[in-house]
Order: C-alpha cells, then sequence, then structure tokens
C-alpha cells in the first residue's frame, strides 16, 4: 500500500510540472502577442480573440489565463517593461557605465514597441474609466523602476539638490523622442540628441562631485 501510494504521488507531482510549464509557456506567448497586437492595432484592434489566434491558442485558453481585456493588456505591458528593465541592467552587469551609452539605452527603451503598446494603452484608459486606475498605477511603478536603474548606471547621487530633476529630465527628454518616434525615424538627429543629452549630464552630474575649495 505504502509503495502504491509513493508512486501516485510522484506520477501526480510529475503530471502537475508538465502542465505548470505549459500554461507558463502559454501565459507568456498571450503576454507577448498583447503587446504587439497592441503595438500594431492599438486598443480599438486589438480583441482578445486578435491576441488569442496570434498567440496560437484558444480564446477559451486566454480567458482561462486573462479573465478581462483589461487584465491581459495591463498584464502584458507591465511584464515586458519589467523584460525591458531587466535588459537595460544586462547591458551593464559591471554597473556604472560610460554615460553616452547609459542615455542610448534609456532612449531605446522609448522608442520600441514597448513604448507603442503603452502609448496606445495610456489613451485608452483616459477614455475608461474601469482601466485608467490600473494603468496609472502601472506606470507609476514603471517609471519608478526605469529613474532607480538610471541613478545606479549613471552614478547620480540624489542627495545632491537638482540631481533627481536632471535624471528625470533625461527620462521625459527619451519619452519626448519615443512620441516623435511614432511618426518618423529620424535616427540621425536622436543620435545627435543622445551625445549632447551625454555631455550635459557629465557637466552636471561630475560638478555635483566636486568638492569646494
Amino acid at each position: 500500500m505504502v509503495g502504491t501510494s509513493v508512486d501516485t504521488d510522484t506520477g501526480a507531482v510529475a503530471e502537475r510540472g508538465p502542465k505548470q510549464d505549459r500554461s507558463r509557456i502559454t501565459r507568456k506567448r498571450l503576454l507577448e502577442a498583447a503587446v504587439a497586437c497592441l503595438a500594431e492595432h492599438g486598443w480599438a484592434g486589438s480583441t482578445v480573440s486578435v491576441v488569442a489566434e496570434r498567440a496560437g491558442v484558444s480564446r477559451g485558453a486566454a480567458q482561462h489565463h486573462f479573465r478581462t481585456r483589461e487584465d491581459l493588456f495591463t498584464a502584458a505591458v507591465e511584464y515586458v517593461a519589467e523584460e525591458r528593465s531587466l535588459a537595460l541592467r544586462a547591458l551593464f552587469p559591471e554597473g556604472p557605465a560610460d554615460r553616452r551609452a547609459v542615455v542610448a539605452a534609456v532612449v531605446d527603451l522609448y522608442t520600441g514597441p514597448l513604448f507603442r503598446a503603452a502609448l496606445h494603452l495610456w489613451v485608452a484608459a483616459s477614455n475608461e474609466d474601469q482601466l485608467r486606475p490600473r494603468v496609472t498605477e502601472l506606470e507609476a511603478r514603471v517609471g519608478r523602476e526605469t529613474h532607480r536603474i538610471a541613478v545606479d548606471l549613471l552614478r547620480a547621487d540624489e542627495t545632491v539638490p537638482g540631481v533627481r530633476e536632471t535624471v528625470q529630465g533625461l527620462l521625459d527628454m527619451a519619452r519626448g523622442l519615443g512620441l516623435a518616434n511614432l511618426l518618423t525615424d529620424d535616427t540621425g538627429r536622436r543620435d545627435k540628441v543622445v551625445a549632447q543629452w551625454a555631455a550635459l549630464l557629465d557637466e552636471a552630474l561630475d560638478r555635483t562631485t566636486e568638492t569646494p575649495d
């Protein structure tokens, strides 16, 4: 009897393992498909059915993971935002780096499909009472994390007056370039802006570390 019980339990655990793996894979596919659809088709054209078809799963499977459309898209943008934050840190595994490289990496965060998808979500949230508080909370959390990463990588001392605003100015500038990139990809102009901002950061942040006579 004991042997039979152990075998049964082991089999159940082995069965749950693959099921959990498949569930995680399906969820990830849905999240990535949702972001891609939102970036390409906007909120109006991104239904659960469209996302499910793109992900290669049934609508029922999609609704098993995400009860509502709002659940799906807020989770999708949050998932990719977290992935991009991890990718930003992974670009500089040794920590603080050349400031021009950091500025360029931050700008890249705001010129890719994530930003385009997030923008569509913001527009939808401005007209959807049920969606607005969830997107507002999400953007605040993502913004804080991006700010922390930028501070670390730029070796910025936020105890010095004005430094926090300087870093936030970089993020606001990057967001502006992301908006411009929605209409036209002006890489040459963007590269010049990145170089100028890196020079301004070097001057502003290094000046705060100088010891007065």
